[in-house]
């Protein structure tokens, strides 16, 4: 390889990292929120997981796995468990706008493709 191609290539992945630190930050930041938004019990949450019918120690369930699932994003060598946590979360969220509580998907669904790409590319470090 010539030093050009070296160049390349390493400025090629300091832009992947660049790109999935983002993407691991900005869905932290999304996931805490969300999740201490079910933990502290915000009227909007309590009236959705009503809905839902479970009760309401899965929402306390589900915000814990959010905030911990968030902050193992942040530490990368468990970035891969704690994405992979909050994929199968989101499909579960999915299904539940689809099925039980209406209203648009879009929101997971955005947020299962980041979970599914942190998880894919952590998974390859």
């Amino acid at each position: 390889m010539t030093t050009l191609t070296l160049t390349q290539t390493a400025t090629k992945r300091r832009a992947i990292r660049g790109v999935i630190w983002t993407l691991q930050l900005v869905s932290a930041a999304l996931f805490v929120f969300s999740g201490t938004l079910k933990l502290i019990g915000a009227p909007m949450m309590v009236q959705m997981f009503s809905a839902i019918g479970w009760g309401q120690w899965f929402r306390y369930f589900t915000g814990a796995l959010e905030v911990i699932s968030a902050v193992l994003l942040l530490v990368p060598a468990l970035a891969r468990f704690g994405a992979v946590a909050l994929a199968v979360t989101m499909v579960g969220a999915i299904l539940t706008h689809v099925f039980v509580i209406g209203g648009s998907p879009a929101v997971p669904i955005a947020l299962l493709a980041a979970t599914t790409t942190i998880a894919w590319i952590r998974s390859r470090d």
